[in-house]
């Protein structure tokens, strides 16, 4: 966040506080997007935050953002600007006037036009013009490109493997490897921040590496939406056909997007068959697993999930201290081995929060010129620390799971036997065990005073029957996310 323009500036500030004031601007910016990013699915803060221009007057207390156009404005004001406000004025603990603007073009201005199709659920981003007009009709929202749109950071190499991710991972690496044959589709579920989308760019990544002629493609399933919208407004179906029947592998994230919007659904069938038929590869990844899916054709489900479908779950704790230990290396930090296992068992539901943990002890530790260590990470994390704290205990957890299965919360204590009790509460033991810090001996007290081998069972085996049944990872996945609020 840089400091904008002000001619009373040296009035509010003299030659040797204006750089602590641009630091101060830029780190309060800097950790309003941390925040963002762990309360924002990926595709979103990539879209509409993370290219945001800020200014901010010397004595930060005005904020200006500007945007490239009338309709990003809009949409930014709507739906961002006031969790934007609240976090700078939380973090900076002074009033801060926010205020929105279009950023100002050297070229002449622009014609733009929103594009309009009620079939798709939106309002598609504004097209320029006048640049298609310069172009011609010869792309289709620049997809024409041989540019694969691969982040070659996110490789397997780079990627932790563990239990949660091991069967997902391991298809990937056959995939990037024999692409056209097995697992074809490859459809990929999970949660938010759980690796799903690293693992779409190391199969890309790992293939090029192989076959740096192979026609590639990474896309967000929104993309994809948008390319169909303007493909039918421009009368452009040659060119969008051509590129997206000709690939040798489509990587596509969030598939669910595709819900109730019937002319993207019928595209991506025809672009699904056409690459079948060319001993193509495809590889989805969706929020849940193919039959979960709703307002999506059967018959496009049924192909979704004629292949291969793996799960990623949420990182064991001995996947996520080995994630913190490799991250922090990455920043040229060293995290000890305590402070990772103490992060590590309080941030349990997925990368992107781990990573976010991480960043918040990281910069604290810099701001404060203090050596990482528990004692810090806890005031770091304090607020994470607190709202766990006080929302997730073993007997909301019982009371959740009872409520869900339709059954008494007496008989999570009871010695009843049948299934239809004795699941549940397997289900809630698991639960426990993943979502707070109780030991199995103190899980089993609160279970009617059951041993602790009894707790091990239900954890090792709702952890095996995770993996394979997903309608049991469905209900799970529900539960948790229940619990977590």
């Amino acid at each position: 966040m840089t400091s904008a323009s002000n001619p009373n500036a040296s009035s509010q500030a003299g030659p040797s506080t204006l750089d602590d004031d641009q630091a101060l601007s830029q780190s309060l910016w800097q950790a309003c997007m941390d925040v963002l990013a762990q309360e924002l699915p990926e595709q979103q803060f990539n879209t509409w935050i993370k290219p945001l221009v800020v200014q901010s007057s010397n004595d930060l207390s005005k904020v200006t953002i500007f945007i490239a156009n009338r309709f990003k404005l809009d949409w930014v004001r709507a739906q961002y600007a006031s969790r934007i406000s609240v976090l700078l004025e939380k973090m900076y603990g002074q009033p801060i006037a926010l205020e929105l603007a279009l950023m100002q073009r050297e070229a002449a201005p622009r014609t733009t036009m929103d594009v309009k199709n009620a079939e798709f659920g939106s309002v598609a981003e504004p097209i320029d013009m006048a640049a298609e007009s310069a172009s011609g009709a010869s792309a289709v929202n620049g997809i024409m490109g041989n540019k694969p749109r691969l982040n070659t950071a996110l490789t397997f190499d780079a990627l932790v493997e563990g239990t949660a991710n091991r069967m997902a991972r391991a298809a990937a690496l056959h995939v990037s490897g024999t692409p056209g044959q097995l697992y074809n589709p490859l459809f990929i579920y999970g949660g938010v921040g759980l690796g799903k989308t690293h693992l779409m760019h190391a199969i890309g990544n790992r293939l090029l590496q192989d076959r740096p002629n192979a026609k590639v493609l990474y896309i967000h399933a929104e993309q994809f939406v948008t390319d169909v919208v303007k493909a039918y407004q421009r009368k452009t179906f040659d060119e969008f056909k051509e590129r997206y029947h000709s690939l040798d592998l489509l990587l596509i994230d969030d598939v669910q997007f595709f819900a109730n919007k019937e002319r993207t659904q019928e595209e991506f069938f025809n672009a699904f068959e056409a690459l079948l038929a060319r001993k193509s590869h495809l590889v989805m990844t969706s929020d849940t697993y193919p039959k979960g899916l709703t307002d999506i054709h059967e018959r496009l489900v049924s192909r979704f999930d004629s292949g291969l479908t793996v799960a990623i779950e949420p990182p064991e704790l001995e996947m996520r201290v080995a994630i913190l230990i490799n991250k922090a290396k990455a920043e040229g930090t060293e995290m000890p081995e305590e402070v990772a296992f103490f992060v590590a068992k309080n941030v349990r539901s997925n990368v992107r929060e781990l990573e976010g943990a991480l960043r918040k002890i990281l910069a604290y530790s810099r701001f404060n010129q203090k050596e990482i260590s528990i004692a810090l990470a806890r005031e770091a994390l304090r607020d994470l620390l607190s709202i766990q704290n006080r929302q997730i205990s073993v007997e909301n957890i019982q009371k959740t799971v009872a409520d869900y299965y339709k059954i008494k919360i007496a008989d999570m204590y009871s010695k009843k036997r049948p299934a239809s009790i004795a699941r549940p509460r397997q289900i809630a033991m698991y639960l426990a065990k993943e979502l707070t810090q109780k030991s199995l001996p103190e899980i089993g007290e609160l279970f009617g005073g059951r041993d602790h081998t009894t707790v091990l069972h239900a954890v090792r085996k709702m952890t095996a029957e995770r993996q394979l049944l997903s309608e049991l990872n469905q209900q799970l996945h529900v539960l948790e996310q229940t619990l977590k609020g």
